[in-house]
C-alpha cells in the first residue's frame, strides 16, 4: 500500500511538472545589453507560444539584412495593449532588444517604436 502511494505521488508530481520542462529559456539572448535597430517589418506572426515578427535592417554597408524578433505570448502581449494589428508588414519601426549571444540576427524583444514616433512604444515581452 505504501509503495503504491509513493508511485502514485511520484507519477502525479511528474505529470504536473511536465509542461514546465517543455518551456525553453531565453538563455540564447544577451539580456545584459540592448541594441537598437531601425527597419521595415516584413511579416508578423501572432501565435503561441511566442509572437514573432521579421524585419529588414540596413547593415553597415547599406545592404538590407533580415532580423527575427521574438516576443512574449499572445496573452501577455494582449495584456500589455498589443493586438495582432499593432505591427503590420511595411511598418517602419525602431526596436530596442536583447541580441543573440552567438551574433546571429535575432533579438528578444524589448520595446518597439514607429519611426515617426507614433504611440507604438510598448513593451513587447
Amino acid at each position: 500500500m505504501k509503495l503504491r502511494f509513493l508511485c502514485l505521488a511520484a507519477l502525479s508530481a511528474f505529470a504536473v511538472s511536465a509542461p514546465v520542462l517543455a518551456h525553453h529559456t531565453h538563455a540564447n539572448f544577451d539580456q545584459s545589453r540592448f541594441i537598437e535597430l531601425n527597419g521595415t517589418v516584413k511579416e508578423m506572426r501572432w501565435m503561441n507560444p511566442h509572437v514573432w515578427f521579421y524585419m529588414v535592417v540596413a547593415d553597415d554597408k547599406g545592404q538590407d539584412v533580415p532580423w527575427s524578433m521574438e516576443g512574449g505570448s499572445t496573452a501577455a502581449l494582449t495584456r500589455g495593449g498589443w493586438t495582432r494589428d499593432s505591427i503590420k508588414a511595411g511598418d517602419k519601426v525602431t526596436v530596442r532588444c536583447h541580441p543573440q549571444k552567438d551574433g546571429t540576427r535575432g533579438c528578444l524583444m524589448g520595446f518597439v517604436t514607429s519611426i515617426n514616433g507614433a504611440a507604438m512604444d510598448k513593451k513587447f515581452d
